[in-house]
């Protein structure tokens, strides 16, 4: 027989007692599960205590006391005080910030050897420039000699 779309827990369903069964103690659920699990606890301690008082010390829960592994999960504190902190010691970079560092560097030296004219691109732009300069100093005394032959040629028109 189909029992729709959800199927039941194979524990089956849940029991719960109405108060007037739990006043009148015909439950069939222990009233107090932990007052129960404290005296077989207790009886347990009073066996072990008089073996020994330091397991109880050393005692772990769950499956930690039969595996002794240091879980590489579990977080550490990041923040260091000034005292604690190590000057000494110094930190490690990754690839990537090397590899910037020396980008910024490399950089840097060529514009120094660029200001200082030593490159071939240095010497490109400067002969470049010198042969501008070249140019418009040739412009300008052009200038200045058809401004003169001009001038000369009013003062001849006057005359």
């Amino acid at each position: 027989m189909g029992r729709g779309k959800f199927k039941g827990k194979p524990t089956g369903r849940r029991q719960f007692s109405t108060p007037e069964e739990m006043l009148a103690g015909t439950s069939s659920r222990p009233r107090t599960f932990k007052k129960e699990e404290a005296e077989v606890e207790e009886d347990r301690s009073d066996e072990e205590s008089e073996e020994s008082s330091e397991d109880e010390s050393d005692r772990k829960k769950g499956s930690q006391s039969v595996i002794e592994i240091e879980n590489p999960n579990t977080t550490r504190p990041k923040t260091l005080k000034a005292r604690d902190a190590d000057m000494e010691k110094s930190t490690e970079l990754s690839r990537r910030e090397r590899e910037e560092i020396e980008k910024q560097r490399a950089h840097e030296r060529y514009m120094k050897l660029q200001e200082q004219g030593k490159t071939e691109q240095a010497r490109k732009d400067l002969e470049r420039l010198a042969l501008i300069r070249q140019q418009r100093a040739d412009a300008a005394k052009k200038r200045e000699e058809e401004k003169a032959a001009k001038d000369q040629k009013k003062i001849e028109a006057r005359k």
